[in-house]
């Protein structure tokens, strides 16, 4: 069974979240990540060398997670562009009871984090996906700095001047533990 993570990455921060949270898939015996992204709609170009996600992607998965940069408080064009396009995987059902996350990274602090990925999560709940978070039970969102939070994963770049920290590199390895571990309870 496979738990299929979506991104869309402007600055490179996104696709290197999307990796750990992939890490983290992959502790679960017998759940597998598979890594799509998204079609660069300001130039229809593909900047990486990750498969462009399929809709017939969405039907083989057992869990989903998606992610992308904050874009004035809200997922980035790119993102929504592509969910703009499963309304028949809507009517089908195609993440009707599947688990679901998402996470995001920001140029700033204080850049839309939360409100991004909330924005993410109302079309995982309209295909009736379960979505979960990152609880505290989690230590690392009690002593990160810059990125985390219980909506998701998340990390800030200030303009692509830091990398991922420690704290929130678990806490993106922890939450893919926590969907795949899900995925595999809930498809038994």
């Amino acid at each position: 069974m496979n738990v299929l993570i979506i991104y869309y990455s402007t600055n490179g921060s996104t696709k290197k979240m999307a990796r750990l949270i992939a890490r983290g898939v992959e502790m679960v015996d017998g759940v597998t990540s598979v890594i799509r992204t998204v079609t660069d709609i300001s130039s229809n170009n593909i900047k990486n060398a990750d498969v462009v996600v399929d809709k017939s992607d969405l039907n083989e998965c057992k869990g989903i997670i998606i992610g992308s940069p904050t874009h004035f408080g809200n997922m980035a064009a790119s993102m929504k562009a592509f969910i703009d396009t499963t309304t028949a995987e809507w009517f089908n059902g195609s993440l009707t009871g599947k688990p679901a996350g998402v996470f995001t990274s920001t140029s700033s602090m204080h850049g839309g984090q939360e409100s991004t990925l909330l924005s993410m999560m109302l079309p995982l709940l309209h295909h009736g996906a379960i979505i979960t978070g990152v609880p505290y039970s989690e230590k690392k969102l009690n002593s990160t700095l810059r990125g985390g939070t219980p909506y998701g994963p998340s990390h800030v770049s200030f303009n692509s001047d830091e990398e991922i920290t420690d704290d929130e590199k678990e806490i993106c390895i922890s939450f893919g533990k926590r969907i795949a571990t899900l995925t595999k309870k809930l498809s038994q």
